[in-house]
């Protein structure tokens, strides 16, 4: 039995130097060392040994198991060993060469220009608010001087909530809000969403951004509504941008004006965009109507004040020559990477 224990033990080693995997290495340590192994097979024969012979060949075994066992873990950890050593040697990295540059995101033309616009009426000593998008009917009407029967609301195209709540159709009921917090002086600046029901096409939106506009302080008057809005459209387009402003009717100003910026597609000679005129609107303004002060406490006696409302996406149109507003909710990344 010792005969047979030592030549299982050259056998097994010589066939853990020819494995060439690890998966060969546990077949063969099944077959030698497992339950039902050549090994275990000859160590259930001990029985029928003398008491003299079983601690002979029990030590032979023992020395057999462990030498073999020590075999398969040396073998399995220099394979182990191999195939890291070609695993890293396949994805060595060279760190002199230079990275791949990282595709970065930037701001959308809307954003873009709102920030600049912003910034331009910052300058000027206005603050910046915000409001609802889903607004009280008092706001969005009745305290800017449209009762429920005026003609206005219907040119608004309103979506309704319930007969109180709205979305907003226009910025403009932050003169209200804003008015009934602070006290004059006031210079606010206010852009956000609004709603109408109105039809897609290259100029128009059911939702698009305005940016409303408010002073009120002792003297002030339509000169200062006229010079803080030519400022404006200079700031942003350059000295050579020509307006005009033409009269206009708003309930919640009076008097009220529109101004309007040459076309820059056909440079004043008219296009499909101006729709021929040369010219496009770009934003309302006015004077505030004492009604509305009034509705604020504020002392018409002594406060007056201007308000304008523009749209943004007009002016981004007319900053980039953009022709189709509709570009900008489309998300094709061809048109957004040209920003």
């Amino acid at each position: 039995m010792k005969e047979q224990l030592l030549a299982i033990k050259n056998a097994t080693l010589a066939a853990i130097t020819e494995a060439a995997t690890p998966q060969a290495l546990e077949e063969l340590r099944v077959k030698v060392l497992g339950k039902k192994g050549e090994l275990t097979a000859i160590l259930r024969q001990m029985g029928a040994l003398t008491a003299e012979e079983r601690p002979v060949v029990g030590q032979v075994a023992n020395e057999v198991r462990a030498a073999i066992e020590e075999a398969l873990e040396a073998s399995l950890e220099g394979m182990q060993d191999a195939l890291l050593e070609a695993k890293l040697e396949a994805e060595r990295i060279d760190v002199t060469l230079p990275g791949d540059k990282a595709a970065l995101g930037v701001k959308h033309p809307l954003s873009k220009v709102l920030d600049e616009i912003c910034d331009i009426f910052l300058s000027l000593g206005f603050v910046i608010a915000d409001g609802p998008e889903v607004e009280f009917d008092y706001y969005n009407f009745e305290a800017l001087n449209i009762p429920k029967d005026h003609p206005a609301r219907d040119t608004q195209d309103t979506f309704y909530i319930s007969d109180n709540i709205v979305l907003r159709t226009q910025t403009s009921p932050m003169q209200v809000r804003f008015m009934e917090k602070n006290s004059p002086p006031i210079r606010m600046l206010c852009p956000g969403r609004v709603y109408r029901s109105d039809a897609v096409d290259a100029t128009h939106s059911p939702l698009f951004h305005q940016i409303e506009g408010l002073v009120v302080d002792e003297n002030i008057t339509f000169s200062d509504l006229k010079g803080t809005l030519e400022l404006f459209a200079k700031r942003l387009y350059g000295e050579e941008s020509k307006v005009r402003f033409r009269p206009h009717h708003f309930p919640f100003t009076e008097p009220s004006a529109e101004m309007d910026i040459m076309c820059f597609s056909c440079g004043g000679k008219g296009c499909r965009l101006c729709k021929g005129e040369g010219w496009i609107e770009i934003l309302g303004a006015g004077m505030v109507h004492p009604r509305v002060l009034e509705r604020c406490n504020i002392d018409t006696s002594k406060y007056t004040g201007f308000a304008f409302g523009m749209g943004l996406e007009r002016l981004v149109m007319r900053r980039f020559k953009i022709d189709d507003l509709r570009l900008f909710y489309e998300n094709d990344i061809r048109f957004l990477r040209q920003f």
